[in-house]
């Protein structure tokens, strides 16, 4: 497995709309699965989409875990999310501070659906179908806005809902604890 470098803010493939994936069984497909997997565990991140290492497929893994910038993530295996699609949501929508491996040192306020229905298929072929609630639905809904071409800056509904990644962990992981 090789560890990917990370596209940054700024890299036109950061604001393209990816592209799906026709060949489930293509070997070079487990490959780069497998190198997302390792890049967001070494990044410390709990999501990777492929646009964000310059791939412009309709892919993404969710890899949540508690680390240092999330500290209460809940804990799940890597998953790789092929063709993701968001089938519908909740009403009810939950603000709370968002980061990006492709926007280091900023955090922001974002909106996002409390509940959602997912449906993926995972790197053995197989359409999964699943509610995802919370933190998980958020994880999902960053991701999959990556393959829209589309930042979480873009959804902060204000510049003041913005912070440095060092002043959140002094300000809100202070709070917490």
């Amino acid at each position: 497995m090789e560890v990917l470098q990370v596209a940054q803010l700024g890299n036109d493939v950061l604001r393209c709309k990816a592209q799906p994936i026709n060949n489930i069984s293509d070997q070079n497909l487990g490959r780069i699965i497998d190198n997302l997997i390792a890049t967001v565990i070494e990044t410390n991140g709990v999501g990777i989409a492929a646009p964000q290492v310059s791939i412009s497929d309709r892919l993404f893994i969710m890899a949540s875990r508690p680390n240092l910038r999330y500290p209460n993530a809940p804990k799940m295996e890597p998953t790789a999310m092929i063709n993701p699609r968001l089938i519908s949501h909740s009403e009810d929508r939950v603000k709370d501070w968002e980061g990006c491996l492709s926007v280091p040192g900023i955090r922001g306020l974002v909106s996002r659906y409390r509940v959602i229905n997912v449906e993926y298929t995972n790197r053995e072929g197989k359409l999964e179908r699943q509610e995802l609630t919370d933190f998980m639905a958020r994880i999902f809904q960053h991701e999959y806005d990556h393959l829209e071409g589309i930042v979480f800056l873009d959804r902060v509904e204000s510049t003041t809902d913005l912070m440095t990644e060092d002043e959140y962990q002094k300000q809100i992981l202070q709070l917490k604890n």
